[in-house]
């Protein structure tokens, strides 16, 4: 393929499609890149803004499982408008094109879309996932790409051993050429030189486009897993090229000079998903929600400002670490190292500490609650307590094997 090393045209593939079973019940009426995130987002802004804010234009999101409220998502807050015709988001839900069958992996899905590739013609394919936790200049990747004169570039991030094995994980030589890929070993291999450490793939990819038309359609044909990290990459890494990217290289606009980008969360579980919040709130976070040069985009609502009324019967209570977002109405209660989403309602006399509370819920008078994940417009009762008696919760909510609640929202409710 002749490049322009300018400015190839890239096109944006996101796969928004998995179950989200791990993140059971927040992906009981909703898909996991759907999920609500640090009170205002919703974990696909991430991916998105990263795209938007690199300059890439074109982009086709994968959608398959409980789909509606990504859609809705993506048509009240991530249109483009018309006046360039390359300057693109749109969900594209599973067609079957090739046959009446779902998605059966990565690679099938881009399979069974190619006809968006051939219509759109780029030279590179990004393949990015839609469900982690990060900020990318993704035009320093594809720099990379293009220096490499790599067929397949991998982006990858070191993390110990002990927690690679959740993950793909690379092997490269001297010059970052992968040489081995293995997803999920039960042993990480480590990186030369580092021997507690592993590289992992972050599930982003950048493909010259001819190499993965070939490489999906060949696969497409076989008994496989049909799939980049369990089946395409472990094979292709032998005989095409096949870099490394690593992530901490990636400079951020806006950030210290210096500073090591290396902020990535995969919040599939409802651990993860609970820590990552919860990240967030300390004066000094791993994620910097704030920067003006790469901000994190969404669905953007005019609500009114929170408003935070004292009690002077109850003088201990305040905000305290805290995320809230527009709309709140937090009145003479306690809200302490906790995140809140639109519009919750807090009465007088309540404490919540340690949560996570989505848009339109409504706290009544005297609860408590500690260490749970409140989807929206749930109604809690006054004087009800959350967090504090284990056997008690499970017996009403679903609770994690850390202890933590989580109440799903209402059926019929908004999504």
């Amino acid at each position: 393929m002749v490049r322009d090393m300018m400015r190839p045209k890239v096109l944006g593939m996101i796969l928004a499609g998995g179950k989200g079973t791990r993140l059971y019940p927040l992906t009981l009426h909703r898909a996991k890149p759907a999920v609500p995130f640090g009170g205002k987002y919703r974990i696909i802004d991430f991916v998105l803004s990263n795209f938007i804010n690199s300059g890439l234009y074109s982009i086709y999101v994968l959608t398959q499982f409980k789909s509606q409220s990504l859609t809705e998502h993506l048509q009240e807050g991530w249109q483009l408008g018309s006046l360039f015709r390359d300057h693109f988001i749109i969900p594209v839900p599973a067609q079957m094109r090739m046959g009446e069958r779902w998605y059966r992996g990565t690679a099938d899905a881009i399979y069974q879309n190619l006809n968006l590739i051939h219509n759109h013609e780029p030279d590179i394919v990004a393949v990015f996932g839609a469900d982690h936790i990060y900020c990318m200049d993704i035009g320093q990747m594809l720099s990379y790409h293009l220096e490499k004169q790599a067929e397949i570039t991998v982006a990858v991030l070191p993390v110990p051993r002990a927690e690679a094995s959740s993950f793909g994980v690379v092997q490269v030589d001297q010059n970052w050429r992968i040489v081995d890929f293995w997803e999920k070993p039960a042993d990480p291999p480590p990186i030369p030189g580092h021997p507690d450490q592993a590289l992992i793939s972050m599930g982003n990819y950048l493909f010259d486009t001819l190499p993965l038309i070939e490489e999906v359609t060949e696969d497409a044909d076989r008994e496989t897993e049909h799939d980049f990290g369990r089946t395409i990459l472990p094979e292709v890494c032998k005989y095409r090229r096949v870099f490394a990217y690593d992530f901490r290289r990636n400079t951020i606009p806006g950030t210290a000079k210096g500073t090591r980008n290396d902020y990535w969360r995969d919040v599939g579980t409802i651990e993860a998903f609970w820590e990552a919040n919860m990240e967030l709130k300390g004066a000094n976070p791993p994620l910097n929600l704030y920067n003006p040069r790469w901000p994190i985009r969404t669905v953007s609502r005019s609500g009114p400002p929170a408003k935070f009324i004292s009690d002077p019967a109850r003088p201990r209570g305040g905000i305290i670490n805290a995320l809230v977002s527009e709309g709140c109405i937090i009145e003479g209660a306690l809200v302490q190292d906790s995140i809140l989403g639109r519009n919750v309602v807090i009465h007088r006399g309540a404490e919540v500490r340690d949560s996570f509370l989505m848009d339109n819920v409504e706290v009544g008078e005297g609860v408590r609650i500690r260490k749970a994940i409140i989807d929206k417009r749930v109604r809690i009762a006054p004087g009800d307590e959350i967090g504090y008696d284990r056997e008690q919760d499970q017996k009403r909510y679903h609770v994690s094997e850390t202890g933590i609640v989580v109440i799903p929202r209402a059926e019929g409710l908004s999504l």
